[in-house]
């Protein structure tokens, strides 16, 4: 195939993206234990194989040309616009409702990783603001925001076989640092977790959810 395809070849700025999310994941994820730094890296690969093909070379689209008969006009460094054959309406679609969903996520996650940390200070159970709603905001935060970036606005073969790999790393981190925490609170915590979800809050509870994850919100 030999068309050039749009919003390719600036390595420049999928490395400044790169490095840039990288800084703050592990800033505000701050990895511990061997777990932890699984978890992480998993996300970052994640960010590198999304930015690279993003602004970089669009691997999904070569390969699905090649293979699957994608070789057309339309053709959009974009998969949602190539596939849908919308080309630039397509993608700033899909680029608008992608990032309403990852500011949303980053909101979630900074308001939960704030009061948890407050919580921390305190030596106590955190169990209110969001918490209140779910166990985890922190991590609820992080899938809605890589699911609006790797997912909706910008989908790749990696984004998108390495979203449900690192859901399943962060459940099952989840739940090993709920054990720690059961060791610490004891009947208070399981009483707490029978009565809040881990990662979803209840269908009725959800525009709470999402007004509570303003980082102005009263906790």
């Amino acid at each position: 195939m030999e068309q050039n395809i749009a919003h390719s070849g600036a390595w420049a700025l999928a490395i400044l993206m790169i490095v840039v999310i990288s800084w703050f994941l592990y800033r505000y994820l701050a990895p511990k234990t061997w777990r932890e730094w699984a978890s992480v890296g998993v996300v970052q690969a994640f960010i590198i194989a999304l930015y690279a093909e993003m602004y970089g070379f669009p691997l999904t689209i070569y390969l699905l040309s090649r293979f699957f008969g994608l070789d057309r006009g339309d053709l959009n460094a974009s998969l949602w616009s190539t596939l849908l054959g919308m080309g630039e309406t397509g993608m700033m679609i899909s680029m608008l409702f992608g990032y309403a969903l990852v500011f949303l996520g980053i909101g979630i996650f900074f308001q939960g990783w704030r009061q948890v940390h407050r919580a921390r200070q305190q030596g106590r159970l955190v169990t209110d603001g969001l918490y209140r709603l779910v166990r985890h905001p922190q991590y609820t935060g992080l899938f809605i925001a890589l699911f609006g970036e790797g997912v909706v606005h910008w989908p790749t073969i990696f984004s998108v076989g390495l979203f449900p790999v690192i859901v399943f790393a962060y459940v099952m981190l989840a739940r090993r640092e709920e054990q720690h925490v059961l060791e610490e609170f004891g009947d208070e915590y399981r009483a707490y977790q029978k009565r809040v979800p881990m990662f979803i809050p209840r269908r009725e509870q959800w525009r709470e959810f999402v007004s509570s994850s303003s980082l102005n919100s009263d906790d």
